[in-house]
């Protein structure tokens, strides 16, 4: 691990994130796009990481790669253009399918080669690959924001590379031995604690840096598949592939059931909105008492003021309206105070006996 990255102990994911994603930027390794924080960071040194992926056996004996588009990633798109392998990356978030396949023009040169690698050249000469289109994955590359020399992979937060994975196991793309590889800076890798990954988590075979290849040999079983039960009606509403997917697997028998439709969480969540609705409704009445007496006592006072007790028997009649007004409650006062069209002068000056007051 750099000396630059220190780690406290009992880090969260989060936390591993920020401080891989500060040092980078700190210590000038960072580049294009910048900032490098909330992205998979470009670093330098990133295209030197991406050749030494000519020296791997899984890497010459793959004839079907699939790379994330993420720019430290560039170096092994152009190699395996060069090489003349099928290079498929992930559409972005998903949003219109699973991959794009790059499909560089007859006879392209080099430089051709090396747009055709880049995200502009990804939208320039690339054709979608369906859900029918029978990928056969040999390789797969991914971008992170921390590794372990044990494996373990922490991404940008959002899920897209553990979805992607889990999606091809689905549609039949990959096996369980086929390999992984992420290309990082020698400062993002660090110790990650065993306990912050889930089932969901995609692990790596190999790591590629600008001084070293790490072999993790990791024992840690990748994702079997989509996790449904992991699977929100948002998350299924922003991945549009993830629907087909979904009815495919069901019908094939298998269970689908989405996080929102679990019985466990849905009862959980009725029982906490019935007993919020119980408190509140033992607090609401106490705290309307409260501001109902405050307003009645700030309204007596303010009646003193307009009329003193010392003016004549009229006008301390109808204080005496005012303040009766302010004892019986919001509902008395607005009736009292201000009296129905058609009141007449008279009723409103009457004698204080003849009214009962």
């Amino acid at each position: 691990m750099q000396e630059g990255v220190r780690l406290r102990a009992g880090a969260s994911k989060g936390d591993i994130r920020e401080k891989v994603w500060d040092y980078l930027e700190a210590s000038g390794l960072a580049e294009f796009p910048r900032p490098v924080h909330h992205r998979i960071p470009n670093f330098k040194g990133s295209h030197q990481a991406c050749c030494s992926i000519k020296e791997l056996d899984v890497f010459n004996r793959a004839s079907e790669i699939k790379v994330d588009p993420d720019k430290p990633l560039e170096g092994v798109r152009l190699a395996a253009l060069q090489a003349r392998k099928t290079l498929l990356v992930p559409t972005p978030r998903l949003r219109s399918g699973l991959f794009n396949k790059i499909v560089p023009p007859p006879g392209a040169a080099k430089e051709t080669l090396r747009i055709c690698a880049t995200s502009q050249g990804i939208k320039e000469y690339s054709v979608p690959v369906g859900l029918d289109g029978k990928a056969r994955v040999d390789l797969v590359v991914v971008g992170s924001v921390a590794v372990s020399e044990k494996g373990w992979r922490i991404g940008k937060g959002e899920g897209y590379a553990d979805m992607e994975y889990a999606m091809m196991v689905s549609m039949g793309a990959v096996t369980e031995d086929t390999p992984v590889i992420t290309i990082v800076h020698d400062c993002q890798v660090v110790d990650i604690a065993e306990e912050l990954l889930g089932d969901h988590d995609l692990t790596v075979d190999y790591i590629l840096t600008p001084t070293r290849t790490i072999k993790t040999n990791c024992k840690r079983p990748k994702p079997r598949g989509i996790l449904w039960h992991k699977v929100s009606y948002e998350m299924l509403g922003k991945i549009p592939i993830l629907k087909s997917l979904r009815y495919k697997e069901k019908q094939a028998g298998k269970d689908v059931t989405l996080q929102d439709e679990q019985p466990a969480l849905a009862n959980a969540s009725k029982s906490a909105a019935l007993n919020e609705k119980a408190m509140a409704g033992k607090t609401r009445p106490q705290a309307s008492m409260g501001s109902a007496q405050t307003g009645q006592q700030a309204l007596a006072a303010f009646v003193n003021k307009l009329i003193p007790p010392h003016l004549p028997a009229e006008l301390s009649c109808s204080r005496k309206h005012m303040h009766r007004a302010c004892t019986k409650g919001p509902v008395g006062m607005t009736a009292r105070i201000f009296p129905s069209p058609g009141t007449t002068r008279e009723k409103t000056g009457s004698s204080c006996a003849e009214q009962g007051l």
